[in-house]
């Protein structure tokens, strides 16, 4: 399967994806799993910055790494000095051992090589470190609002994203303790948000449809949608804990 290009989505992806009611709720749940209060933190696929800026906003000392240079631009635009930004891949972490408190990958770890970026998360984690994912439950493909709009989305996305035991098993291969929460979400977007959504391609599944049936679902969307557009998400939250005593940091930047 083709990566998505995010250079494609860096320009409109907070327009496209705002940062709402929804987007709050799963950032103060991963505050608190995390943990990463004053504490060095690592956003793992920071791409505009935006979870990386919420996190420095409540005290911690927050890193962004992100492999899309026009995402990264993005972010230098909008953090708060004091962020630190690194292009780099998850699976091959720009960082020293035992630096960060805390990670997190919110949407990301479908695009990565997950055992080698696990076991690069174990390697910059301190001892009792704590890695936090958000992700998709596979209940979320269940009833996806764009499934029947785009014929293939849905298996293109079960196909993209770990199911509950496979991240657990990798988690666990890696070297965490892993343990898995579920959060259920419901809401609305109105036939235009809807329609703007799907024109900006604001998901990066419609980069890995073919062109005709991308088309042929625009057209059925502007004859078919309704006037509010009722959704749910279904998310996976797992926190792998890494073992051991707490160690020394190093004291410079990495």
């Amino acid at each position: 399967m083709t990566a998505p290009d995010f250079s494609r989505l860096a320009a409109r992806y907070d327009e496209l994806r705002p940062a709402d009611a929804k987007w709050h709720e799963v950032l103060e749940r991963i505050v608190e799993l995390a943990r990463p209060t004053a504490g060095r933190v690592l956003d793992v696929g920071c791409g505009t910055g935006r979870l990386s800026a919420a996190l420095a906003d409540r005290g911690s000392k927050a890193w962004g790494v992100d492999p899309e240079p026009g995402m990264l631009e993005v972010a230098r635009a909008r953090v708060p000095r004091g962020v630190g930004l690194k292009q780099g891949r998850a699976e091959a972490l720009p960082f020293r051992e035992a630096w960060f408190d805390a990670a997190v990958c919110w949407l990301t770890v479908h695009l990565m090589d997950r055992p080698a970026a696990f076991a690069e998360l174990h390697r910059v984690l301190v001892p009792g470190g704590r890695l936090v994912i958000a992700t998709f439950d596979p209940a979320h493909f269940d009833d996806f609002w764009l499934n029947r709009l785009f014929p293939s989305l849905e298996a293109v996305d079960r196909a993209r994203f770990p199911r509950p035991e496979q991240l657990e098993a990798e988690l666990g291969a890696a070297g965490f303790e892993p343990r898995l929460e579920r959060l259920s979400q419901r809401g609305s977007l109105t036939r235009d948000d809807a329609l703007e959504k799907i024109r900006g391609r604001h998901i990066s599944t419609f980069q890995l449809l073919d062109d005709d049936e991308y088309a042929a679902g625009v057209e059925r969307a502007e004859r078919e949608l309704p006037e509010r557009v009722d959704y749910a998400v279904e998310w996976l939250l797992a926190v792998g804990e890494r073992g051991g005593r707490d160690t020394a940091r190093p004291p410079r930047a990495p």
